[in-house]
């Protein structure tokens, strides 16, 4: 399979699609697969370190993260069917962007630890414990599943100043759509 790769649309704030929880996936096909190796391009091509199924216009439950984001030798990661099971109390602050929020930046508040559970592409369970950078990543990307954006977790001051650029990327999105 995956004979090449290519490069998918980014919906961006202001698609419905990224607002709505996305489904479970129950059976993985060779378009699934394909999904994922399209999706780990993409994610290259715009310079993310995180891209979730519904970014790309796919309501399914699925994220991927760059090999940049983990402290070990692990590659490109796929997260099937995630879930976050415990968080840490203690948080971090840090910067962060959203390729579906093209030219916002903003510091949010992530658990520095959390224990998530996952399937891969053969439906096997995993479970593990994430933390520091690559907890946040897997944050940011499962909020994604969830209809929830970073700037979501700001506080409304924050948002107060960056109400307009939002509403303007969210009225590109309506005319890339129209």
């Amino acid at each position: 399979m995956q004979a090449t790769s290519k490069a998918l649309k980014i919906y961006t704030y202001g698609a419905s699609i990224l607002r709505k929880k996305t489904q479970p996936i129950f059976t993985v096909n060779d378009s699934i697969r394909q999904l994922v190796y399209d999706m780990i391009h993409t994610m290259y091509e715009d310079d993310g370190i995180g891209l979730s199924a519904n970014q790309v216009g796919e309501g399914i439950s699925l994220f991927v993260v760059g090999s940049a984001a983990f402290d070990d030798e692990r590659g490109d990661s796929l997260f099937l069917n995630p879930n976050i099971v415990d968080m840490s109390e203690e948080t971090d602050i840090q910067e962060e962007g959203c390729l579906s929020i093209p030219g916002i930046r903003e510091n949010v508040a992530r658990a520095l630890h959390i224990r998530f559970t996952w399937q891969d592409l053969s439906l096997i369970h995993h479970e593990e414990t994430f933390s520091g950078y690559a907890a946040r990543v897997i944050q940011h990307e499962y909020d994604h599943l969830q209809g929830i954006f970073f700037t979501d977790r700001i506080s409304s001051v924050r948002k107060m100043f960056i109400r307009k650029k939002l509403s303007e990327i969210a009225a590109s999105q309506k005319a890339v759509i129209a």
